[in-house]
């Protein structure tokens, strides 16, 4: 007997979760929001202060609103993203030293024959229309 079977595989591909915020999610980013707020608020109206210390209420804000608002389901959503985001960025190939030199130089003489170009353009339709059809007119 041959059998074949065919085992289904899971796909590499996440499940969205259909779950949203909560109601307690929407209070936390809305305090969080209202902290970072305040963190920004501060740092211009307390313009007199020295200019380490408004940079501190205005990081001691974002920090804060970020706290607040990381334990909820747009954090942890945030937080995925950012993170896959670093992962597929370390599979990027950057160019060579090389090899970013010689399209930029490629780029500069595409630039510069494009410009003779158009000022050729230029020059023709000027000396056609200038010189010959306006003086056709009169």
């Amino acid at each position: 007997m041959n059998e074949t079977r065919t085992a289904k595989r899971p796909m590499n591909v996440k499940a969205e979760q259909v779950s949203g915020n909560t109601a307690a999610d929407i209070v936390k980013l809305t305090l969080a929001l209202i902290v970072l707020a305040a963190g920004v608020v501060a740092y211009y109206w307390f313009n007199a202060q020295p200019s380490w210390q408004r940079l501190l209420m205005l990081i001691g804000g974002l920090a804060a609103g970020c706290a607040i608002g990381y334990p909820t389901h747009s954090g942890r959503q945030l937080k995925e993203f950012l993170s896959e985001s670093v992962f597929e960025m370390r599979k990027v190939v950057w160019p060579t030293r090389q090899e970013t030199i010689q399209t930029t130089i490629v780029i500069m003489v595409v630039v510069v024959i494009l410009a003779l170009l158009l000022g050729l353009i230029d020059l023709i339709l000027n000396w056609a229309i200038l010189q010959h059809l306006l003086q056709i007119g009169q």
